[in-house]
């Protein structure tokens, strides 16, 4: 599978007819991707593409499935015959909005449908995310998943990722240039830990007040970097990813199989391993008791710092339709 990550020029978006304007940049761009390199599969634009990093909540600058922003994507897709990756700012009438990333493939219709679980606070105010982290079959039959910016930070995100099989983790981000070593250090570890290639991409140059870094990679599942961009604005950077030698190292590779051996610690002393849980932070997440010994510490648990009032919504999520690991294997052999 080829696929092409997009360095998009930082864009301003402050009314609805830049957000139309700007929604016809991205369509260009799903173009340029076609012509520059023919063979590409996947096309991946990076987390607020097409809303800026204003932080806006207004209303009238939010984007529905069935807008006008998300058919006139499926319609670039289906012209240029190309699956492509795009962020929104999904509107929500129960609360504040969400922080929204879609698949399209090159027939026109939604494959993957992921709401951000990790918003960056005290600085986004997005909803988190309450519908699971779907993991789809791809271009070429390529497991995919889709985690946004700050996602990438938790381990947990990108173990999830590959618990449910994705053999390619794409990571989406409007990140500034003080992360860059922290998004090149978890970009390598979330690929190697889980034996899975992580493609990630950041908007690219200034709005006149945030410099974004570009600085789109892919990380082979060794933890290796494949392809790095820098930071020249609509730069596409371009990998080719073998899942053959992915399915390989997760099937025959021993000492460092560590998504294996995380459930099967100690098999050469015991039958199996030991097929336990013997982590306390997760007893008590389950539990809902997950608190950190410096908990009462902590300064920053809102977002009044930024501007934003404290809440007074309690967080009620959906329960994601999981499947069962049967269920999971059985669609993995499709």
């Amino acid at each position: 599978m080829v696929l092409g990550l997009v360095q998009l020029q930082l864009p301003v978006v402050e009314t609805p007819e830049q957000v139309a304007s700007q929604t016809q940049r991205i369509v260009d761009m799903v173009g340029k991707a076609r012509r520059s390199y023919p063979g590409m599969d996947l096309v991946v634009f990076p987390e607020y593409a097409l809303h800026g990093l204003s932080m806006s909540t207004a209303d009238e600058l939010m984007v529905s499935l069935d807008g006008p922003e998300v058919a006139a994507f499926k319609a670039a897709c289906v012209e240029h015959k190309i699956w492509g990756c795009f962020s929104i700012m999904e509107k929500n009438p129960e609360g504040n909005p969400y922080n929204t990333g879609i698949i399209i493939d090159d027939q026109g219709e939604l494959k993957l449908y992921y709401r951000k679980y990790h918003p960056w606070i005290p600085v986004e105010a997005w909803e988190p995310g309450n519908m699971g982290i779907p993991v789809i079959t791809g271009p070429k039959g390529v497991k995919l998943a889709l985690i946004i910016c700050h996602d990438g930070m938790f381990p947990e995100m990108a173990r999830e990722c590959a618990y449910k099989g994705a053999e390619v983790m794409l990571r989406t981000a409007g990140y500034t240039a003080p992360i860059r070593h922290s998004w090149q250090i978890t970009n390598q570890a979330n690929a190697f830990q889980n034996l899975m290639v992580t493609a990630s991409v950041c908007l690219c140059g200034s709005d006149g007040t945030f410099d974004s870094m570009g600085e789109a990679m892919v990380c082979n599942f060794d933890g290796t970097v494949m392809v790095q961009g820098g930071s020249r604005p609509d730069e596409i950077v371009c990998a080719e990813i073998r899942p053959d030698l992915i399915r390989e190292a997760r099937e025959h590779w021993a000492v460092e199989n560590n998504i294996y051996q995380l459930y099967h610690r100690g098999y050469v002393a015991v039958k199996g391993g030991a097929q336990d849980c013997p982590y306390t932070f997760m007893h008590d997440m389950v539990n809902g008791q997950f608190q950190l010994p410096w908990e009462d510490k902590v300064v920053y648990t809102d977002g009044q710092s930024c501007g934003f009032a404290a809440p007074t919504r309690t967080y009620v999520g959906n329960v994601p339709n999981l499947l069962t690991p049967q269920e999971r294997a059985a669609d993995a052999k499709e």
